[in-house]
């Protein structure tokens, strides 16, 4: 038996053990609490749009990123991941995906981390230019044997012609300038739009280990500048989501922001993937004040016994309604993406 085959059995063994039995992971998994928690029960009726290429533990369909064209079209680029690979370099493939409706997605696009080359990819993000009316491609990932850093790939006006061999890297960590300096070592999973004149880009920092938001700024969208210091996140490690603290997406309200981020806590099991999602607010796009600071308001209404996860989200006005677009946790440890509407 290959070793990647022994591990996803011993997975299934554990989840079917704990399930005969009635348990979950001895100690904490991600829950809502107080005031939110009814919020999970809007959230129990789904769309799925995107399932992992197999049924098993650790194959993940995630990372969403979508848009609607002028023409009403729905765009999506998703991250697919793989149980057969190292962890944090599981990412094998950004998929592009159409849809006439925003349910039933068609893949067209396909880019490989072998044709970047690449590593490893996490979350994508993609977006129209309101200056250009072209579509515009980020994705993530170890550059040249180096960090993590936030790649480009050239503008097109259709997503399908968005090809691998235009990838180069658009925001990668500072040097330090002294010896001591605790400089970001790493930038992932970029969140972008654009508003208020400006492309905004909020994005995962690896600082000493540890995962935070981080703010970009640009005219162009091809050249960035940190908004503040470089080593201030703009939300802390503070209450539930004291381990990790990320951005999901960001949805223009009539007055400012809604602000959606996600997290995990130091007592859960494994809160590197065990990861939840909570709100926030901003009226300027950089300072930014938690809605949910006590409790997670989403976690996964399908969770296996380890895993919880409801995470990478993308929020949508469509037509009225509010779509969310989120990778979610299944019970046999694997991830798809859903459409959640919300009247």
């Amino acid at each position: 038996m290959k070793r990647n085959d022994m591990k996803n059995t011993a997975f299934l063994l554990i989840c079917a053990t704990l399930g005969a039995f009635g348990q979950t992971w001895p100690g904490p998994v991600p829950e809502v609490k107080g005031p939110f928690g009814l919020t999970p029960g809007k959230f129990t009726e789904y769309k799925v749009v995107l399932e992992p290429d197999k049924d098993l533990p650790e194959w993940w369909a995630g990372g969403p990123s979508v848009v609607r064209d002028a023409k009403g079209v729905f765009w999506m680029a998703a991250r697919m991941r793989t149980a057969d690979a190292e962890y944090g370099l599981r990412g094998y493939e950004v998929r592009i995906l159409r849809s006439e409706d925003g349910v039933r997605f068609t893949v067209v696009n396909r880019i490989r981390r072998e044709d970047v080359p690449i590593p490893g990819f996490e979350r994508p993000a993609l977006l129209i230019d309101p200056k250009t009316g072209l579509f515009k491609l980020y994705a993530c990932g170890p550059w040249q044997k180096g960090p993590w850093t936030i790649v480009k790939f050239d503008d097109v006006k259709d997503p399908r012609e968005f090809k691998a061999s235009t990838a180069k890297p658009v925001i990668a960590p500072r040097k330090k300038v002294l010896p001591r300096d605790t400089v970001v070592e790493g930038y992932k999973d970029p969140v972008i739009l654009y508003a208020e004149g400006a492309f905004h880009a909020y994005l995962i920092g690896q600082h000493r280990g540890l995962e935070r938001v981080y703010h970009f700024k640009s005219a162009d969208g091809e050249t960035w500048e940190p908004v503040g210091s470089p080593y201030e996140s703009i939300m802390k490690l503070d209450g539930w989501h004291d381990f990790f603290v990320r951005p999901a997406s960001v949805l223009p309200l009539p007055v400012g922001y809604l602000f959606v981020y996600e997290g995990s806590n130091v007592k859960w099991y494994d809160p590197v993937y065990n990861v939840a999602t909570g709100l926030a607010f901003t009226f300027d796009l950089h300072h930014i004040v938690d809605l949910t600071p006590e409790s997670p308001l989403l976690v996964s209404t399908t969770p296996s016994p380890l895993f919880s996860t409801w995470r990478y989200s993308q929020w949508l006005n469509v037509d009225g309604e509010y779509w969310v677009y989120a990778e979610v946790a299944r019970p046999n440890m694997s991830h798809e993406i859903r459409l959640f509407r919300l009247k």
